[in-house]
């Protein structure tokens, strides 16, 4: 069973294009279901998730294609999950 502080370790990288995302800070829940929704990521530019553009990748619980020890493997277009101004 992973926690958050494991999912927090893992480096988020798209299979489609190779694209790097970087590492879960935050998980968007479903309470009724009590499922995890989503997996967020700050955006590019993001220093600490303090610094920089106000944009984050969320990525679909469903677009997981394996996670792995140090790397979680996603398979969606970055246009799609990308969100927020810049």
């Amino acid at each position: 069973m992973a926690r958050m502080y494991d999912l927090r370790q893992k480096e988020i990288v798209n299979i489609t294009d190779g694209a790097r995302y970087g590492f879960v800070s935050d998980l968007e829940l479903d309470t009724v279901e009590g499922k995890i929704t989503a997996l967020i990521v700050p955006g590019p530019g993001r220093v600490l998730g303090v610094f920089g553009r106000d944009q984050e990748y969320k990525i679909p619980w469903e677009k997981i294609n394996k996670i792995g020890d140090d790397i979680i493997l996603v398979d969606c277009s970055t246009e799609n999950v990308l969100i927020g101004s810049e």
